[in-house]
């Protein structure tokens, strides 16, 4: 598969797929006017790595803040991910947050808590 990849904005976090080199980043701020739009394509590409690939990921979610319309998108995001560890790949989501920021914590902990794929926690 090819390598995705948009580019931070204000608003929008960088989105780095690569499978050449198993990076698989989302890092940023994440409060898009419109979230589901900017998450179509990165929901699109990993629903293709799901069907296709032949290796492992560890999907590194590294937000600094996001609205409650990222919220939803980036579930979608970790659902795939857990789908990719049910067809027999490992899978997993690192969960990075600021150091002292408990609502990112928090918000790791609550995806911990509804995905059986494992979410690490690390606070940076």
């Amino acid at each position: 598969m090819d390598t995705f990849k948009l580019e931070s904005t204000e608003d929008t976090p960088q989105v780095t797929f690569d499978p050449s080199n198993g990076v698989y980043e989302i890092v940023g701020r994440s409060y898009p006017e419109n979230a589901r739009e900017f998450y179509q394509p990165v929901i699109e590409w990993l629903e293709e790595f799901r069907d296709t690939a032949d290796r492992s990921i560890n999907l590194v979610v590294a937000i600094d803040y996001f609205n409650s319309s990222s919220v939803k998108q980036v579930f979608t995001l970790l659902y795939i991910v857990e789908d990719i560890m049910e067809t027999g790949k490992d899978a997993k989501v690192t969960w990075k947050y600021k150091a002292g920021d408990e609502l990112m914590h928090q918000k790791g902990l609550e995806f911990n808590k509804f995905l059986q794929v494992p979410v690490e926690l690390v606070e940076i």
